[in-house]
């Protein structure tokens, strides 16, 4: 799943996230040296990415490019990709002599986890240890830059290094809330409330995407708002038992089939995709939109016809979020100390000062550095939730198929071609035969 979160360890905020108390990384298996002066001439680095160009990422990355050829003397290859065509095709292509030096690729398990086990990503321990990046990254965003032999997130050596974090929450149209006398909901039945007056307005209050990733955050954070923190990791990391039909899951299916019969939610959502949804909220069709901070950048450029603002979803102390993507270096690159090189550029305060000032959320910036209104908002937000240990990952997170599996079982729900009950069987089978087949 998208992007999706977390600020700075340097200076920005950072509280204990999800398996704080993992353990702080083993030594590499890697005994090669590190060069971090590497001379580049001559030398082309090819580097992979999907952040559009008006993010926060993609501002940052474009002078990171500019710093490196600068200081190294090489050259950058740069050639963005879809994230849903690296997510389909990275182990074919990492497998082969196609393979970038670095890329983006997206945290967890069925990720950059699945990639490692395979043994299709440079262990970056020595890259770490001569950088200093574990300096620079707080015990809890190291969670998901490590993973063990399986692939499992939180422990063994690194694989990937973040440089910024994401959180999920309500995107929401001022303009419209004032029209309608909406306060900020504070409590879960003030948000149902305000649902509720929008669609006797004759407005479907909810931008939604069943296609892709919106709604199966929305169905997260619904169970979010019942479950523990030992319910998170059971389920992430596969400590315990985890039942589909337990009242997180359920409350949170059979709020969205309740959401859909009331008109919060439009049934034509099941074709839709994020973008769309996105592009709803910005034309000002839809008064909210639950989704990540990766849009908060383009809807600070886009959406000029009206105010908006964010705040947290209400009744719950958590919410889908993590590191932001990782950087990652291929076992196949042919210029690993390049690309080690370009990750330590990307850290630095001036590239972190321009994340977090463009509507992204550094890990290593300079809070004097952040003089952006929005910025400082969202990043308010999101120290809010962290220092309420509130980041709880993604749904798709625990196996390489649930990603696609819930956008499934939720189309159907939406649809009404399957009960919350179905839905839940289908989700529970497809969750434990994807994480047998990652533990046995």
């Amino acid at each position: 799943m998208r992007k999706r979160n977390f600020a700075a360890a340097a200076g920005i905020v950072i509280g204990a996230l999800l398996l704080a108390g993992c353990s702080a990384g083993g030594a590499s298996s890697d005994d090669a040296k590190v060069n971090t002066d590497p001379d580049g001439k001559g030398k082309t680095l090819t580097l992979w990415h999907y952040e559009g160009a008006d993010s926060a990422m993609g501002k940052a990355w474009d002078e990171a490019i500019k710093e490196f050829e600068t200081e190294t003397g090489a050259k950058v290859k740069f050639e963005e990709k879809a994230f849903e065509a690296i997510r389909s095709t990275a182990s074919q292509v990492l497998n082969s002599d196609s393979a970038p030096d670095i890329l983006e690729y997206n945290k967890g398990n069925a990720t950059a986890g699945l990639l490692s086990s395979q043994g299709l990503l440079s262990n970056l321990d020595n890259a770490v240890k001569a950088y200093g990046w574990e300096d620079k990254l707080a015990s809890s965003l190291q969670t998901t830059a490590k993973y063990n032999e399986d692939g499992v997130m939180g422990s063994g050596h690194f694989y990937g290094i973040p440089n910024y974090g994401e959180f999920v929450d309500v995107y929401y149209n001022k303009d419209l809330f004032a029209k309608y006398d909406i306060a900020v909901p504070t409590t879960f039945e003030e948000f149902e409330a305000a649902l509720k007056t929008f669609k006797d307005a004759g407005i479907t209050p909810l931008a939604e995407s069943a296609a892709e990733y919106p709604l199966g955050q929305l169905w997260y954070q619904l169970a979010l708002s019942k479950a523990t923190r030992q319910w998170v990791t059971d389920y992430q990391t596969y400590t315990g038992t985890v039942d589909f039909h337990d009242e997180d899951f359920t409350f949170a299916t059979e709020t969205i089939q309740d959401w859909v019969d009331k008109g919060y939610i439009s049934k034509s959502s099941t074709g839709l995709k994020a973008e769309d949804a996105g592009v709803s909220f910005i034309k000002g069709d839809a008064p909210i939109f639950y989704s990540g901070s990766w849009w908060y950048g383009r809807f600070a450029t886009e959406i000029t016809s009206f105010d908006w603002s964010t705040f947290l979803f209400p009744g719950s102390d958590m919410a889908p979020g993590s590191s932001g993507n990782l950087w990652v270096v291929p076992e196949n690159s042919k210029n690993k100390d390049l690309a080690y090189k370009f990750i330590d550029i990307t850290m630095s305060p001036k590239i972190q000062a321009i994340i977090g000032n463009n509507g992204g959320i550094p890990v290593a910036a300079e809070e004097s550095d952040i003089t952006d209104a929005k910025s400082q908002e969202l990043i308010a937000n999101f120290t809010t939730l962290t220092d309420r240990d509130g980041l709880a990952f993604y749904p798709d997170w625990p196996t390489p198929t649930f990603y696609d599996q819930l956008n499934a079982g939720l189309q159907e729900l939406v649809n009404g071609t399957k009960s919350p009950d179905e839905v839940l069987d289908q989700l529970g089978t497809d969750y434990q035969d994807g994480v047998d087949d990652i533990v046995g």
